[in-house]
């Protein structure tokens, strides 16, 4: 089943994304807003600002043009950061044929409008089916055809086959789900975990205590989730847990290389700038704790890291702030998971 993929965004994901399904024999064409960027992936035919290193097949096409990449397109494939989604769709909207499926691969929730990258779909792309990859994938691995798992997403179970076709590969293993809102929000709620668990490094802190952020902030990821319309068990699978895992503790998660910065003192704004790519967790974090008082779902961890880049407190006393908290019990609202 060989398809043509319209890849929307040559950030890092986007590349290994493009590698990956340009692998499988489909026709990819990969566009960008960064002429320049795309110049040098067409001459080099690697992605040497993002993806360095890794070779881009024959199947691999650079488009300057969105028309030209989506012309004829069976399906649109956006790996755009998750506050350009909104720009990114608007563009796409004028060119995108009736019926080709839209396929989300930012991990995000808009900081303006509180809105989960579905629900801006369905605002601007009604008429197309929409569907979401997410779990524990570094593209640094998946440019380099590494083993990895992730979940497909679609409330329609044929659309969410479907991608699960076009994706799957010997080292690229596709599940589905039909809860968009809970693996979206497993994507991105587990950003600002990771965020903490980079502060907690940098400040010098073990095992212990991010063991304890990974586990009080699943509990944070799925309370939230659940009340805005995920499921809970969702997060306890490959878009919730499973990306929490790999985010909190590899060296290549931006979220935790921005909050390992800040631990050891670097002021915020200067350690999203010394990243050189997009902090998704700075953005979700913003929103995650506005959306938490809207609901009522209590979220310490996010609550602290807000405060924290948005220079109202410091990392020391937001870890006093956490570990001084009120007696609880455990495990609160979470039995019966499994």
């Amino acid at each position: 089943m060989k398809q043509k993929i319209a890849v929307i965004g040559a950030g890092s994901w986007g590349t290994a994304l493009a590698i990956s399904l340009g692998s499988k024999g489909h026709e990819t064409v990969i566009w960008d807003v960064d002429k320049d960027l795309l110049a040098g992936i067409d001459k080099s035919r690697e992605n040497g600002r993002y993806l360095p290193g890794i070779r881009l097949n024959d199947n691999i096409v650079v488009a300057y043009d969105m028309k030209v990449a989506l012309d004829g397109a069976d399906m649109a494939l956006f790996a755009v950061p998750a506050q350009h989604f909104r720009e990114a769709a608007i563009s796409a909207a004028r060119y995108l044929e009736g019926g080709t499926p839209v396929v989300n691969a930012a991990k995000g929730i808009e900081e303006k409008t509180l809105k989960t990258l579905s629900e801006v779909s369905r605002e601007l792309l009604p008429n197309h089916g929409y569907a979401v990859v997410s779990g524990p994938s570094h593209a640094e691995e998946v440019g380099q055809a590494m083993p990895t798992t992730l979940v497909a997403a679609a409330k329609e179970i044929k659309l969410a086959e479907y991608v699960q076709d076009v994706f799957m590969t010997e080292r690229f293993r596709v599940y589905t789900n039909t809860d968009v809102q809970g693996v979206e929000l497993g994507g991105a709620l587990k950003n600002i975990i990771a965020l903490c668990a980079g502060i907690s490094d940098g400040m010098g802190f073990g095992d212990n205590a991010k063991a304890a952020l990974m586990t009080r902030g699943l509990v944070e990821m799925a309370r939230l989730g659940e009340r805005l319309g995920g499921k809970r068990e969702t997060f306890f699978g490959l878009s919730g847990v499973g990306d929490l895992i790999v985010t909190c503790t590899s060296a290549h998660s931006r979220n935790r290389r921005c909050g390992i910065m800040i631990g050891e003192g670097a002021p915020p704004n200067e350690a999203m700038e010394r990243v050189g790519m997009v902090v998704e967790g700075v953005y979700t974090a913003r929103a995650a704790y506005k959306l938490s008082k809207i609901t009522g779902a209590e979220m310490p961890l996010t609550e602290q890291v807000c405060k924290v880049i948005d220079g109202e407190t410091s990392a020391k006393d937001a870890v006093a702030a956490l570990m001084t908290r009120q007696k609880r019990h455990e495990p609160e609202e979470l039995p019966g998971i499994f």
